[in-house]
């Protein structure tokens, strides 16, 4: 099980669990067009923001495969809500989770997003004891596939077509990390 201690401090985050007075600022930036371009779901309404966020609200611990740690990041210095990050129990077996992750473009850029995901990475690897995260995105994501590559993630495929997103066949990459090279990278 993981129940992480929140809130976790980085440099110029703190990491902590979703409540319901996070609404607006969730919405800020899951209202935008440039922010769901890759993604499943189109621009999300006030509404649809808010059913989001009930579920991230209830998502603070992993205690069994198919559920998902819901990670708040805000920036320290302001308290402003910037980024959703979460991390899904994909197989107790196999010890294997996923890892994803949307910032509000502002923030874009600065390293935020790196910041906050090797923190969820380390969640994944130290307290959960998974063995492999992956992380996959839109094939025209270049600013997600630059991000995990940069968190050491390995880029282990590119499947041609083979999703339809809003009425279209995308391609799609995936990256993973193993525990081991993990470990490597905090020595």
């Amino acid at each position: 099980m993981l129940r992480p201690d929140f809130p976790i401090i980085t440099q110029r985050l703190t990491l902590r669990a979703f409540t319901p007075a996070d609404l607006d600022e969730l919405n800020s930036f899951q209202s935008r067009a440039d922010v769901a371009r890759y993604l499943y779901w189109g621009p999300r309404s006030r509404a649809e923001s808010a059913a989001a966020l009930a579920k991230r609200v209830h998502s603070s611990t992993l205690s069994k495969e198919g559920q998902f740690l819901a990670v708040a990041a805000e920036l320290t210095e302001t308290g402003q809500l910037i980024g959703d990050l979460n991390l899904e129990y994909l197989s107790s077996e196999r010890r294997q989770g996923e890892i994803g992750f949307v910032f509000h473009p502002d923030h874009h850029g600065k390293g935020l997003a790196a910041e906050a995901a090797v923190e969820v990475l380390r969640l994944g690897f130290e307290d959960l004891g998974l063995h492999r995260i992956i992380g996959r995105c839109d094939g025209r994501n270049t600013s997600s596939a630059a991000l995990m590559e940069r968190l050491g993630m390995k880029k282990e495929a590119h499947l041609r077509q083979n999703e339809i997103v809003k009425g279209e066949w995308c391609d799609e990459l995936v990256f993973a990390m193993l525990e081991d090279e993990w470990k490597a990278s905090r020595t």
